[in-house]
């Protein structure tokens, strides 16, 4: 943007943002504080969006104002009564500058629905969240990720973006609505990482965070191990295998209890 453009913008957008109270980043997910990675769409994702704009503007808007004041300024030649022309002459100037603000206003929206995009990972969960005059946000945590796709059109290969799109359970349309975390079919299985530059370095952190909780979970040589060796020095534990498994079963089951409750508040947040 040039400067003058650049200043108006942030005008529009501190006024705009203000208006409809859009609140700051969202809050980390749940997971070690100092495991948290933020990542933002990708500048290519602003152009892939500005093209689509400028289609939009260009073409059905353009043309139908070019051809409502084409037909204002036929009617102004050929029409007699000056009263006609004059209100033909008020008119045509009022759609140029009705168009102009509806060009300015949803660009600044579109802009800012690129801005407002936030994509956040900590080494239990993740958290997305997008949209302007509807904020939506959504938390998924790793222990129910079934499937993590990248997707890649021609458009988005032509700009150099991709989307990472995580399936959870319940979620059993094997990726072929990767918009659904947009709303727009209704599927809260799944969430989307829309137009990033680096979708393997996402795809490849949270598969590595999958794997280490799992192999964090029951019957893991190495945690029975560490259990072991922390039991057998009390007193009435001894070697028993038995007893480090039933108190390992405990606390996987404490640990599914609590994710099934932030769960839950979730998504009476997102209701």
């Amino acid at each position: 943007m040039v400067p003058g453009t650049a200043r108006m913008y942030e005008i529009l957008k501190q006024w705009l943002l203000k208006l409809v109270k859009v609140p700051a980043q969202p809050l980390d997910p749940m997971g070690d504080a100092t495991s948290v990675r933020m990542f933002r769409a990708s500048p290519g994702y602003l152009r892939y969006l500005t093209v689509g704009w400028l289609a939009l503007q260009l073409i059905p808007t353009g043309l139908t104002l070019a051809g409502l004041v084409a037909a204002s300024m036929a009617l102004v030649a050929h029409e007699p009564h000056a009263s006609t022309k004059m209100v033909l002459i008020i008119v045509s100037p009022l759609l140029v500058l009705a168009y102009l603000i509806q060009a300015t206003f949803s660009y600044v929206c579109m802009r800012l629905s690129f801005e407002m995009r936030w994509y956040k990972v900590t080494d239990r969960s993740l958290r997305i969240r997008w949209g302007i005059m509807t904020v939506h946000e959504m938390t998924v945590t790793f222990a129910n990720i079934q499937n993590i796709t990248i997707t890649q059109g021609p458009l988005e290969r032509l700009f150099g973006i991709s989307d990472v799109r995580v399936q959870t359970a319940g979620g059993g349309d094997g990726g072929k609505h990767r918009n659904t975390s947009e709303g727009r079919n209704g599927d809260l299985h799944a969430g989307v990482f829309r137009g990033v530059d680096d979708p393997e370095v996402i795809r490849d952190l949270i598969t590595q965070h999958l794997r280490r909780l799992r192999d964090a979970g029951l019957g893991d040589p190495d945690e029975l191990s560490d259990t072991k060796e922390a039991l057998a020095p009390v007193s009435g534990f001894g070697d028993s295998r038995e007893t480090v498994e039933a108190l390992c079963a405990f606390r996987n089951e404490a640990r599914a209890l609590r994710q099934a409750a932030e769960a839950a508040l979730a998504a009476r947040r997102r209701g």
